[in-house]
């Protein structure tokens, strides 16, 4: 139990596809849970984000890992779906659901970032806002109710930057992340009196499929990126994430978040857990002394 801290546990991860949703559901399924993941993208048939990976190889990778991986293919922005995809966690899981993962994004196409507000066009710019912030609030108030009723559990609502953080270079993207934040905050207030936590997570620099691909790397070659871009010699893995996920849901004392803006590299600290390199990155200890001084070294926060 000591190493699978989450046997019989029920975790949802929406948004498992790929990048974060798939280390979240892959070290869910490492520390013992049962892991509902959720997508657009299969074996039949790709997301407009066209890419190759699917939620049936996430799947698999959370039973390798030692969980119970499911597959269920869901459009978040379509009602009926994920009133049937939360039915059947009720139905399968006898009511219940532990852990409630919303990281849906899906917003990369949609997104500009070389031109003001009024130069974008608006319709992708309110489809990205339904994307990335609606689906979670649908989720939320289907899958909510599994964990009010057993008086315990956590929400994770997966962003890009802290609540302090300053404007994120472009309108849609900056609202949408900050958004899911408020959205956390929010669930929080809702949820503390039934005995359920609420809580935004973020990554530093993710090290995802699509990042990879973007810097013409692999995982094994991912360091030649740094040419490109310095900051990418702090990037993470989705496995940092997963484990930030997993150590909160192992947490007895997991209240004492409730509400607040959290990051991989402060739950690192808090928790001992490192990414997958035995590593432990800290992008906002880095970043910071960067603005303060132009020789930080990025081995000094790794």
């Amino acid at each position: 139990m000591t190493d699978r801290p989450l046997t019989g546990q029920v975790a949802l991860v929406s948004g498992a596809t790929r990048g974060g949703g798939r280390g979240i559901a892959v070290q869910l399924g490492a520390a013992g849970a049962t892991v509902y993941v959720t997508g657009r993208s299969t074996t039949a048939s790709r997301s407009p984000m066209n890419r190759p990976e699917t939620i049936e190889e996430t799947a698999e990778l959370v039973t390798a890992a030692g969980g119970h991986g499911i597959s269920v293919p869901t459009d978040h922005l379509d009602v009926d779906r994920v009133r049937e995809l939360v039915a059947r966690i009720d139905a399968e899981q006898h009511g219940r659901l532990d852990i409630l993962v919303n990281n849906v994004w899906g917003g990369d196409p949609l997104t500009v970032w070389d031109k003001p507000l009024w130069e974008q066009p608006l319709e992708d710019g309110l489809l990205l806002q339904r994307q990335a912030v609606h689906t979670h609030i649908i989720t939320s108030w289907h899958a909510l109710p599994l964990l009010v009723a057993r008086r315990r559990g956590l929400v994770v609502e997966v962003t890009d930057g802290t609540a302090d953080q300053d404007y994120r270079g472009t309108f849609f993207y900056d609202l949408a992340k900050a958004g899911v934040i408020r959205i956390a905050q929010a669930q929080a207030g809702d949820l503390r009196p039934h005995g359920v936590t609420a809580v935004a997570l973020t990554p530093g620099f993710l090290r995802s499929e699509a990042m990879l691909d973007h810097f013409g790397v692999t995982e094994d070659t991912w360091r030649d990126g740094i040419a490109t871009d310095p900051y990418f010699a702090m990037s993470e893995t989705p496995v940092y994430l997963g484990r930030a996920v997993a150590a909160l849901a192992a947490d007895p004392k997991v209240d004492r978040w409730s509400g607040q803006s959290l990051a991989t590299w402060q739950l690192a600290k808090e928790y001992g857990f490192t990414d997958a390199d035995g590593s432990r990155p800290d992008w906002g200890g880095y970043f910071g002394a960067t603005q303060r001084q132009s020789d930080a070294v990025p081995e000094d926060y790794r």
